[in-house]
């Protein structure tokens, strides 16, 4: 398997490119001649016609591992093909290029049977330094999990293992559907017989250890699990963590680049040649982009991409820049320039700037997608830099950071986000066409006045234009209003009567109307149409189904006009203008205001609306209250079991305490595990309290998420304006203040031993 899809991908372009070469080529006659050749080489598809001994293969796959002596390779081969372990065969094809050189097979040639060759004894650290790529190893380890996985594209039964080593984790896997066969390893200390294909990124960047074991044969228990997992008892929901140990001795590492990127106190990325690196760190030191500096931490694996945690940077000062690849949206969206420093170009569709961010919505031959400006951290309440405004249609070229939003892009292309370091990397190339409503005005006036100045072509002649050119300006005037109007606020009903009352203007008054999708009728329809000849046109959609459709009545005795279909797909046109980008402002705005985990408001709505309330207060001389809530030990959900688990409990929490809030009252999330509600009626500090308790209230039943159940709790603060605070950070100040009050009460008595439930997590399993 060992990523098969990319390994295709990857070598598609070799086997097409490089047949000539390896025709007209001497073959390589051994597996020595192969592995000395350099990947560039090799990616020119050199024949080849060498022995070997199979170490791995199963019918039901195309991955077939050789070795000769101590070296060993991966043959890319034919499924379905007799051969078994310990044959000697003769391999011909060609070379190609995955991690290191490998070889898609023509034909594999049974020469006899014979020994297989002796594993080699391997550790942790020998494989994740690719010492023992493609080689028969011999390793011992812990199975921690066990997993059944049907791959329905390759038509293949597996069983996974994840085993822990000394040095680190490795994952294994067997084909085969004995479940039976393995149910007995959980917590076994087991010797292993595999080869070592390893795991890589759509980089080709290592990112962990992977075996392929022969056959169930292969796996050889040292020692029983002194218990099975499976009788162990109960254990109380609150005593779980008594359980937990964790040990790491990942070693720090330093490494060298090019500072591409920098968002002070979160992030750096790094870029030497084709390889880029995010670095997680909490400097705020001032970082140069463009500088050659050395970063040290520990590697991680995130998400399928490396990454440096826990970074600390050193900017040596010394320019040595990199230049932006120009990259398409189809070669980003492959996914091989992930953090990587490129330039792509777009029209722009729409601008959205907030608290936090600029955005400009780009489209790229009809797919969209984002570039990003964050604003400099520590800007605190000031007001962010005005946002370099670009005008719609205009087509820019940006530069910075590809980040994807999903490392699978073995089965398509994925959705990507691009990072801009400054305003200066979004660059307008073309601004949008000269074709205005202005510019008509002007120019049909300038026709008008040579019109009237040519008076010798006759009264008629010149009635008959002067008609023409004034109907011609008034549909282009109420053509540019409409779009005015797409760009504003008017509603989109209003615009799209609009729209039909043009398409009517246009075809000489003739009724029409449009059917929203799944929604309204606006514009005129006549209540009987069986007496009129009635045109349809879909107004089409970007993607997806059609939005809707425009009609128009005609009376039948008259004679069609040949522009009919013509004239109703502009307004067609022109309706799918408005809808979609209505659509999309409000789907942006929505996001600028709202947590997109939770669907409640986020910390920027609720400190606008704060600061409102407090100037109503003020006026009226009113009273608001603020309550400020913290999870306990929000973080142990996460770190035992996963952020998945964590974001279905932080979204059940919301639900709940939402219900305990009147319809006029604020739930906010204003961090990883901190909500607030606003109460802006409130008569005294007992009724904020009484809502206080209603919201305590809410942990009181467990919440379950993906077979797990968490008993919750939280810790809760209050403040009243004006008696704790008469601005936005004042009564923030206040109400967090309280919080930790409780929080620390809470401890303190759970540390005497008083009755204080604790938060618990646990597994139940599926019925």
């Amino acid at each position: 398997m060992i990523q098969r899809v990319e390994r295709l991908t990857l070598i598609a372009a070799f086997v097409l490119g490089g047949t000539s070469v390896a025709c007209a080529a001497t073959p390589l006659t051994t597996l020595h001649a192969v592995h000395t050749l350099t990947n560039a080489e090799a990616g020119k598809a050199l024949p080849v016609a060498f022995e070997a001994t199979i170490t791995y293969y199963n019918a039901k796959d195309v991955d077939m591992f050789v070795q000769d002596g101590d070296e060993a390779i991966y043959v890319q081969a034919t499924k379905g093909a007799s051969l078994v372990r310990g044959d000697r065969v003769l391999v011909k094809g060609h070379t190609s290029v995955y991690f290191r050189p490998d070889v898609i097979e023509d034909s594999v040639t049974l020469l006899r049977h014979g020994p297989i060759p002796t594993p080699v004894e391997a550790t942790f650290d020998q494989m994740i330094r690719a010492e023992t790529f493609c080689k028969l190893v011999k390793v011992r380890g812990v199975i921690q999990s066990i997993d059944m996985v049907v791959d329905q594209d390759l038509g293949l039964d597996t069983i996974n293992m994840r085993m822990l080593m000394a040095g680190g984790y490795v994952d294994a896997y067997v084909i085969g559907d004995d479940e039976s066969a393995v149910k007995d390893l959980l917590d076994a200390e087991v010797e292993v017989t595999a080869v070592v294909p390893l795991n890589f990124d759509n980089k080709m960047q290592l990112t962990g250890v992977l075996l392929e074991i022969p056959t169930l044969g292969d796996i050889k228990v040292l020692k029983r699990a002194s218990t099975d997992p499976w009788s162990l008892p109960i254990t109380p929901m609150d005593d779980i963590l008594a359980g937990y140990r964790s040990q790491n001795l990942t070693q720090r590492i330093r490494v060298q680049g090019t500072i591409t990127y920098y968002q002070s106190g979160s992030a750096v990325v790094l870029q030497t040649g084709a390889k880029s690196l995010w670095v997680l760190t909490q400097t705020r030191n001032p970082l140069r982009i463009g500088d050659l500096a050395d970063a040290t931490g520990f590697p991680d694996v995130h998400d399928g991409f490396l990454n440096l945690t826990m970074g600390e940077v050193h900017d040596s000062l010394a320019p040595a820049r990199v230049s932006p690849r120009q990259a398409t949206w189809s070669d980003l969206a492959s996914g091989h320039s992930a953090f990587d420093l490129v330039s792509t170009e777009g029209n722009v569709v729409a601008e959205v700037q907030s608290a936090a961010r600029d955005e400009y919505v780009l489209d790229a031959g009809g797919q969209l997608f984002t570039a990003i400006y964050n604003h400099p951290a520590g800007l605190g309440n000031l007001k962010p830099l005005p946002m370099k405004e670009v005008p719609a249609g205009s087509k820019v070229r940006v530069t910075g950071i590809c980040i994807l939003h999903s490392s699978d892009t073995f089965h398509g292309p994925v959705t990507f986000d691009i990072l801009l370091r400054t305003f200066d990397d979004v660059a307008v190339v073309a601004r949008p066409p000269l074709l205005s409503v202005r510019n008509l005005v002007i120019l049909v006036g300038i026709l008008l006045l040579l019109l009237i100045a040519a008076g010798s072509r006759g009264w008629v002649m010149e009635r008959k234009v002067r008609r023409e050119n004034v109907a011609a300006a008034e549909i282009e005037r109420r053509r540019a209003r409409i779009l005015e109007d797409i760009n504003g606020s008017r509603p989109l009903a209003e615009i799209l009567e609009e729209i039909t009352e043009l398409l009517s203007f246009r075809l000489n008054d003739v009724p029409c109307w449009c059917q929203i999708a799944d929604g309204a009728q606006l514009g005129k329809r006549p209540p009987n149409l069986d007496s009129f000849r009635v045109v349809d046109e879909v107004i089409p959609a970007r993607s997806g189904p059609p939005l809707g459709t425009i009609h128009a009545a005609f009376d039948p005795r008259g004679k069609p006009c040949v522009d009919e279909s013509k004239r109703l797909a502009r307004v067609a046109a022109l309706a799918s203008l408005a809808i979609e980008t209505r659509r999309l402002y409000s789907d942006l705005v929505h996001r600028s205001e709202f947590d997109l985990l939770t669907d409640i408001h986020n910390r920027f709505s609720l400190e606008k609306y704060l600061d409102q309330l407090i100037d109503r207060a003020r006026e009226e001389a009113g009273i608001l209250g603020l309550i400020y809530i913290d999870l306990n030990d929000f973080k142990q959900v996460n770190d035992l079991y996963g952020h998945q688990v964590g974001d279905l409990y932080l979204q059940e929490v919301a639900i709940r305490m939402k219900r305990q809030l009147r319809g006029f009252d604020m739930l906010a999330r204003i961090g990883g595990d901190e909500f607030a509600v606003l109460v802006p009626k409130v008569r005294n500090r007992a009724e904020i309290e009484e809502i206080s308790l209603r919201l305590n209230r809410c942990f009181d039943k467990p919440f379950a998420a993906e077979g797990y159940v968490v008993h919750g709790s939280a810790s809760i603060g209050i403040a009243l304006y004006p008696e704790d605070g008469t601005t936005r950070d004042l009564l923030l100040s206040a109400a967090d203040a309280a919080m930790y009050v409780n929080k620390q009460i809470r401890r303190e008595r759970s540390g005497r031993g008083a009755n204080v439930p604790a938060p618990g997590i646990s597994h139940e399993e599926r019925g």
